[in-house]
C-alpha cells in the first residue's frame, strides 16, 4: 500500500470526478506518495499546523490494473526512495481514507487508529 496526505478539498473533488489528482500532478507530472513508515516524517516536514487533511491508502496493485504507473525515485534530501504515481488515481484504487491531523497537544502527527 501507498499513502498520500491529501487536502480535504482534493479528496472531495475526487469523489465527484472519480479520480484523485493533487496540485503536484499538474505541476510535476506525478503525485507524491509515501510508504507507511514515511508518512509521519512527510507530515512533519510539509503539513505542520494543518488539520483539515485526509490520509489516503492507495492499492498499488489496483493502480497497475488501471494502467497508472508507480515509480520509486531516490530523494537525496531524505535519503530514501519515494513512490511517485504517474497519473490521476482512480477512486476505486483508494482502499481507505482517514481523517488526518494533529491530535496531540504538542502538534505532532500520529497515525490513525487501526492503521
Amino acid at each position: 500500500m501507498l499513502y498520500r496526505i491529501s487536502e480535504a478539498a482534493d479528496w472531495q473533488q475526487a469523489q465527484q470526478t472519480g479520480f484523485f489528482a493533487s496540485s503536484d500532478l499538474a505541476a510535476e507530472g506525478f503525485i507524491h506518495c509515501s510508504e507507511l513508515h514515511q508518512v509521519l516524517e512527510t507530515a512533519r516536514l510539509y503539513y505542520v499546523g494543518r488539520t483539515e487533511l485526509q490520509l489516503l491508502e492507495l492499492d498499488e496493485e489496483a493502480l497497475a490494473k488501471a494502467g497508472v504507473r508507480v515509480v520509486r525515485e531516490w530523494v537525496e534530501r531524505r535519503q530514501q526512495h519515494f513512490a511517485h504515481v504517474l497519473g490521476a488515481v482512480p477512486v476505486a484504487a483508494v482502499r481507505s481514507v482517514w481523517a488526518f491531523g494533529t491530535k496531540a497537544v504538542d502538534g505532532k502527527f500520529t497515525l490513525p487508529d487501526g492503521l
